[in-house]
């Protein structure tokens, strides 16, 4: 069976008690230091199942918070890295997805490709693919009607951003990319014309546009949140695919009337276990954990998610070999956990209410 492996560690470093319960009565500064022990194996994952084919895998846990991740020397963190993935080749893996922040280091994985021996992927290809049918999923849920919306694009002109424009561009009417550049907007907005017919609106103005939108794609990678609470319309859908969030966290407090996701939750075939908790409900993962089993279970032991290049091409390419796989969206998460149902009808009613009470965004009140 084709062995696949996975690189996970701790966001914040709540999440190290989760696997290593004893440090909870460790000192803070101790818990800190927890970046010099060795890369380990989490769990076992057993259980992938589809139509077609199955596969086993494993986690494998890199000690490194995401704060240590952005700010200790890119040097050593590489390293770190490269070492959990020498674990995953260990273990039998032929393939090692990367996850979280490791995923976004350095050069986007190529640098650690070329110092494994086995095939790397950051999963970044159906994290794409799986977060536009989240916003669309979403936007449905929360009423709104793509050919009718105004859909904006944030950080449009990057590598990201442009193949989101792309791929809505097939399915909405109003549709603004933003992006610094004027040069780069005017060429992106010229190639969408050229593909669907659509003539997108450009623009560098961030709060005007943010005021207008009822569809959000944040993928502007900056480093400081773009998007604040109170520039966002009620009933607002923004999906946040940027890391660096481009969302204020400051919006999941104030704004109950808007929806912030970060992407997609990917319900797994078969009788999945990970025997591990990362939050989500059973039998999901996230987007880029899927790629990997899906690869895996196709075969295709290469890094077919590298770098910070992709197209349109490859995202159509990795959703059908997850619909073949029997992959799928089961549903969303915001801010690293999943979004219940009851949450999404809470925020609607919210936005509801606020829409029949005639609120605007408050930084556009008085304009």
């Amino acid at each position: 069976m084709n062995k696949f492996a996975f690189i996970i560690h701790p966001l914040e470093k709540e999440d190290f008690y989760r696997k290593l319960k004893f440090m909870r009565r460790w000192p803070e500064a101790f818990v800190d230091a927890a970046r010099f022990l060795p890369p380990f194996k989490v769990s076992d994952i057993t259980g992938v199942q589809g139509p077609e084919a199955a596969c086993e895998g494993l986690f494998v846990g890199c000690p490194l918070t995401a704060t240590q991740i952005l700010s200790l020397p890119e040097d050593y963190v590489l390293k770190k890295i490269i070492k959990a993935g020498k674990v995953a080749e260990k273990n039998g893996a032929k393939i090692v997805g990367l996850g979280a922040m490791t995923s976004v280091v350095g050069d986007a994985g190529l640098t650690i490709a070329k110092n494994l021996d086995i095939a790397v992927t950051t999963g970044n290809s159906y994290t794409v693919g799986t977060a536009l049918e989240g916003t669309r999923e979403g936007a449905r849920l929360m009423g709104h009607d793509l050919n009718k919306a105004e859909v904006l694009v944030v950080g449009a002109t990057g590598a990201i951003g442009s193949v989101c424009a792309k791929i809505l561009a097939r399915d909405v009417r109003f549709l603004t990319l933003l992006a610094r550049n004027t040069n780069r907007l005017e060429n992106l907005a010229a190639s969408i014309t050229a593909e669907t017919g659509l003539v997108p609106a450009i623009t560098q103005n961030v709060q005007e546009a943010v005021q207008r939108a009822d569809i959000i794609v944040a993928v502007s990678g900056a480093a400081e949140s773009l998007i604040q609470a109170e520039d966002l319309k009620p009933g607002a859908v923004v999906c946040d695919v940027a890391r660096p969030r481009d969302v204020s966290k400051s919006v999941a407090v104030q704004r109950p009337d808007v929806l912030v996701i970060e992407g997609g939750v990917v319900a797994v075939p078969g009788d999945v276990n990970f025997n591990f908790n990362f939050g989500f409900p059973p039998k999901t993962s996230y987007a880029c954990m899927a790629e990997t089993m899906i690869l895996a279970m196709e075969g295709r032991f290469e890094s077919f998610s590298l770098g910070r290049d992709m197209s349109v091409s490859q995202i159509d390419e990795i959703c059908a070999l997850a619909k073949k796989h029997g992959f799928g969206l089961g549903g969303m998460r915001s801010f690293e956990r999943a979004v219940s149902p009851e949450h999404i009808e809470s925020v609607r009613k919210a936005a509801e209410k606020a829409r029949s009470q005639g609120i605007k965004p408050l930084s556009a009140v008085g304009k």
